[in-house]
């Protein structure tokens, strides 16, 4: 990490870290609340020897991004709402051919274009789309501008360890607030040095493995090899902080933007005598479900905040509690969720005033 700090947004922090990271192609179209990300690669990666290109749309943006990165090359994309829909053919092309790529999502509210403000909805695509198949992408979820830069840097070498697409699920209000941040140091990347990568070489120099990976390993052992690589994520890079769980009535979970005013919200109740606690996932695939083996038998129930309108993310809150407990939703839609607002749909539940939630 650098010595000093700067003031930067959760868009800007994003994208300085992935030109540390050795990111060195970028191709992307304009939305809010992601644009930033977009307009600060137009300003420096050529600065920093890349290469910027921003496209007619959002297809085409993703089709030179598997160029680019089916030669080795570290590249990044980024989207939000109706646009990242539109790269999901090509991150299941992707993760067919075994290309290593990040792609960033920050969320923003509603069906369809939706609206320009912070929302949580993108879950179900991000978690279950990237395209049709048996495959699983990468999500990590920040919660302020530092883990932008943390886990934007760290997702390039996740990336490759897996040859796995991996996507940072930000929200528009994570990506468009300021806060201070220490930025990692730069790193070259190499880009010709897998054994996989389109080289433009002639064919009796070196056989160039980019494509389709069932074609290239056959059936059977493509099967194996998906079936070990999605196991070895799901068991490894499982994330996530625990904050006051040890002795909570009620455990809050929650990501991102509602995560922050969670940890708040526990922190006034434990004020008021009312105990909750705190799990606030890191990755939202694969899902922290060790984090729930520590939560004590004691526990009343869990209740998911999220800025969604079914609880888009319950469905992985009981598997993961493997339905032993009760869930209760306090699910914000548009609107961001408030302290007092927490606390006083906790009071209601633990009064039994509150059913449990059906996850739809």
């Amino acid at each position: 990490m650098s010595a000093e700090y700067v003031l930067m947004k959760g868009n800007e922090a994003i994208a300085e870290a992935a030109l540390r990271a050795g990111c060195r192609f970028y191709a992307g179209y304009p939305i809010t609340p992601q644009s930033e990300i977009l307009e600060y690669m137009s300003v420096n990666m050529e600065k920093r020897g890349g290469v910027f290109i921003q496209g007619e749309n959002e297809i085409a943006s993703m089709s030179m991004l598997f160029g680019a990165a089916a030669c080795g090359a570290r590249c990044m994309s980024s989207s939000s709402g109706p646009g990242f829909d539109l790269k999901q053919e090509e991150i299941s092309y992707l993760s067919a051919a075994g290309i290593p790529a990040v792609i960033v999502n920050a969320m923003r509210y509603g069906l369809g274009d939706g609206e320009i403000t912070a929302g949580q909805d993108s879950y179900w695509v991000s978690t279950r789309g990237g395209g049709h198949g048996d495959k699983r992408i990468l999500v990590l979820a920040p919660a302020s501008v530092q883990e932008c830069a943390d886990l934007t840097y760290e997702a390039f070498d996740l990336a490759e360890k897996y040859r796995n697409v991996v996507e940072i699920l930000s929200d528009g209000a994570i990506c468009q607030m300021i806060e201070k941040c220490y930025l990692p140091e730069p790193h070259e990347h190499d880009m010709d040095k897998f054994d996989w990568t389109l080289t433009g070489k002639p064919r009796d120099a070196r056989k160039n493995k980019a494509y389709n990976l069932s074609y290239y390993m056959g059936y059977e052992a493509y099967d194996k090899y998906m079936r070990e690589k999605i196991e070895a994520m799901f068991e490894n890079e499982q994330r996530w902080e625990s904050f006051m769980v040890e002795d909570a009535e009620l455990v809050l979970v929650a990501y991102g933007i509602s995560s922050r005013v969670c940890r708040s919200a526990v922190r006034q109740a434990r004020k008021e005598g009312m105990k909750l606690g705190l799990i606030r996932p890191i990755t939202v695939w694969p899902y922290p479900r060790k984090a729930f083996k520590d939560v004590p038998e004691s526990v009343k129930g869990y209740v998911t905040v999220e800025m969604s309108i079914t609880s888009q993310m319950g469905e992985d809150i009981l598997l993961a509690t493997e339905f032993k407990k009760p869930l209760y939703g306090c699910l914000t839609s548009k609107e961001l969720p408030t302290v007092e607002g927490i606390i006083d749909r906790c009071r209601d539940i633990l009064a039994g005033k509150i059913k449990p939630m059906e996850v739809l």
